[in-house]
């Protein structure tokens, strides 16, 4: 498969280049049960990964008024940073990936639906921002699947939209990118199958960093 040399790559974080669904899954299930709210299944959650926050927690709690909703906001960041231990590793490949783009001169973004305060600890914690010359947190811009992420991103990097592509696991993401004209790529190992990612057009799916190394950087 043809794909066009990019000179934009934007990654989506949770579910993409990190393995941290298992951890969103596990702290939003006990911050619910500390909250005493009805307790998400695992697709539900799934399904609301790379919103913001607020807005994932209004889609999971639709009967929640705005205190217990802040509660949750509070009870989950808890979770997450210190009360749930699930690990949360770099998929394989990716520091291969991200070395071999910066190598070709290609320029990398973030566009997530963590806040900043959550990206920039992972940035510590992974020892990759100097991979990346621009960032959107959710915190920062309205959440996907509007395009402002991305047309910020755009602005900021003086990149035209036929120019980038977005990488993400999400329907949230692929739409994002639909909306703001940016081609796409899907990957499978985070929250939604190739049935669900095909209904965005993506450019390509596939199912390892290692395989979208290929495909962006063909030897």
């Amino acid at each position: 498969m043809l794909i066009p040399e990019y000179k934009l790559v934007i990654f989506d974080w949770d579910g993409t280049l990190m393995d941290s669904i298992g951890k969103i899954v596990s702290s939003m299930q006990a911050a619910a049960h500390v909250c005493q709210l009805d307790i998400p299944t695992v697709i539900q959650v799934k399904d609301i990964i790379g919103l913001s926050l607020p807005k994932a927690l209004r889609i999971l709690f639709p009967h929640c008024v705005e205190d217990e909703i802040n509660a949750m906001l509070d009870q989950y960041k808890y979770q997450y940073i210190e009360g749930d231990n699930t690990p949360t590793p770099l998929f394989d490949n990716a520091l291969e990936l991200l070395k071999a783009l910066k190598g070709d001169d290609r320029l990398l973004a973030v566009a997530t639906g963590k806040g900043r305060q959550g990206l920039q600890r992972v940035f510590g914690a992974t020892h990759t921002e100097h991979f990346f010359h621009a960032s959107r947190c959710a915190d920062e811009t309205l959440s996907k699947p509007d395009p402002q992420m991305l047309l910020s991103l755009l602005a900021e990097l003086n990149v035209r939209a036929e120019q980038a592509v977005m990488i993400g696991d999400s329907q949230h993401d692929l739409e994002m990118a639909q909306a703001a004209g940016v081609d796409s790529i899907g990957i499978t190992l985070g929250v939604h199958d190739r049935a669900i990612l095909n209904n965005y057009q993506p450019k390509a799916i596939v199912d390892s960093l290692s395989e979208l190394q290929q495909l962006l950087l063909p030897v």
